[in-house]
């Protein structure tokens, strides 16, 4: 393929995947924008094996890689739960890390036209440049995402590791690096380069495990979407090694959408960005809510699956507030036929999306569009939480954080001033708990103890079907 047509191709499958970013940023057009960055990545493998970048035994190398590739994509995509996708997004994370790292090193011992060993002067620094700052990131983008698989898994522990002077030990390996970078650019190959290039590996993939290990579960899905813009600026940085435009463009598409991602993540939980990174909100356990005279409060009443189907039936107005409980017992398809039949009974069912519901941006409305739940019914926070007052229940599956008063009523709270979906407000809650432990924060919810509700305990799937049955 000639240099015009790669370039044409790689122009064309630029549009394709900002279109299709465009087409996840809704929910009626997420399929779509999913087709347009499938069919742009297809343009972009064509361009890229075809180009003259690649010939003779490269291609048998290229067949290779494609079907181990393919093979471990197929085998991930039938194996694994609408419920393990956070996971599979922050290892697939480390993946695109770990490729930055190991280009890097290539380009920089590498013996190709292209590398560094055949530049001089100031194209020379430049990319020696590149490639130190790619495989910084790269190393950072690896360990912190195999660090967050392992806690969205439950290998490691929720609950933040706040060393003694851990901002300081984050700052003097800044420092670190900053001077090792004055080593390796302009190094000219010598053992201190090289050894510089590698100490600030090794730096780099502890500082991904420090960072990440320092961020509590409740910032999880902060820390998933921070991965994703590091994992793009990695690939962008990855694009300039290889002096590939299409890669750089893409690299910068993910990474800044991350980074927007991340941003109005932040503010849906009325943190701040760096307060994020800096680590230490969230712990694996809690306290209980005390009463007003310090003693220790009951939970509310207890109810049934019988008289939740009750309560149903006799509303006109249902709120239904899905978490990562939901997901986990794989109750979304039930929850659908709920909504259905109360539906076709004329009472208005709606659903109350939280923006940090689940473990990852956008995980409760994934699960929802699986069970082929309407579009319309599907209402953001800021939708829904000035009629809550007008619902007569709110069915609470699996939520604990995103509905807990105390972001609004105590500052003292590690929630507090996040914006919450007010339930309290309505006439009646269930709230729907396998058990009586705190939420993923390791904060209590005072939920639990108000007049209006009622807490219905067990499996999340059993609780919906013995609803489903007993409805009307």
């Amino acid at each position: 393929m000639s240099p015009g047509l790669q370039t044409i191709f790689y122009i064309v499958a630029s549009v394709l995947f900002i279109l299709a970013l465009g087409g996840l940023s809704n929910q009626e057009t997420a399929r779509r924008g999913n087709v347009y960055g499938m069919i742009g990545m297809g343009l972009a493998l064509v361009a890229t094996i075809l180009g003259q970048q690649v010939h003779g035994a490269g291609y048998a190398w290229l067949i290779v890689a494609m079907v181990i590739g393919s093979s471990i994509g197929l085998f991930l995509a039938k194996k694994v739960q609408m419920t393990e996708m956070p996971e599979l997004v922050a290892i697939l994370h480390s993946f695109v890390g770990m490729a930055a790292v190991l280009v890097g090193f290539a380009g920089y011992f590498g013996t190709s036209p292209d590398s560094g060993h055949a530049l001089e002067g100031a194209a020379r620094t430049i990319h020696e440049i590149e490639i130190y700052i790619g495989v910084l990131i790269g190393a950072v983008t690896f360990t912190g995402s195999v660090i967050a698989f392992g806690k969205l898994k439950g290998i490691i522990t929720s609950k933040p590791l706040t060393l003694p002077g851990r901002h300081w030990f984050n700052l003097g390996l800044g420092v670190l690096c900053i001077i090792l970078g004055g080593v390796f650019v302009g190094g000219e190959h010598s053992t201190w380069a090289i050894t510089a290039l590698i100490v600030m590996t090794i730096i780099a993939f502890i500082f991904g495990v420090h960072m990440v290990m320092a961020i509590g579960g409740a910032d999880m899905p902060v820390v998933v979407s921070m991965l994703n813009s590091y994992s793009g600026w990695a690939a962008a940085a990855t694009g300039f090694m290889l002096n590939n435009d299409l890669l750089i463009v893409t690299g910068a598409l993910v990474g800044s959408s991350g980074a927007i991602l991340s941003y109005i993540m932040c503010r849906a939980m009325n943190r701040k960005f760096i307060a994020v990174i800096a680590g230490g909100f969230g712990s694996a356990g809690g306290t209980a809510a005390p009463a007003g005279d310090g003693e220790q409060q009951e939970y509310s009443p207890e109810t049934s699956a019988d008289e939740t189907a009750e309560m149903l039936n006799n509303a006109k107005e249902v709120v239904i507030v899905p978490g990562y409980g939901m997901a986990v017992a794989q109750a979304q398809h039930t929850i659908n036929e709920i909504t259905r039949k109360l539906r076709k009974s004329d009472i208005n069912v709606r659903f109350a999306i939280h923006p940090v519901a689940g473990r990852m941006p956008g995980h409760m409305n994934v699960l929802l569009a699986e069970a082929k739940v309407p579009y319309d019914i599907v209402l953001e926070m800021d939708e829904i939480n000035d009629e809550l007052p007008e619902v007569d229940v709110v069915l609470v599956i699996g939520a604990n954080d995103i509905v807990n008063p105390s972001a609004l009523d105590d500052p003292t709270s590690p929630i507090a001033g996040m914006p919450v979906l007010e339930v309290w407000k309505s006439k009646a809650v269930v709230v729907m708990k396998r058990g009586r432990g705190v939420g993923y924060a390791g904060v209590d919810n005072p939920l639990f103890f108000k007049d209006n509700t009622r807490m219905l305990y067990g499996d999340a799937k059993a609780s919906v079907d013995a609803i489903l049955s007993n409805l009307s």
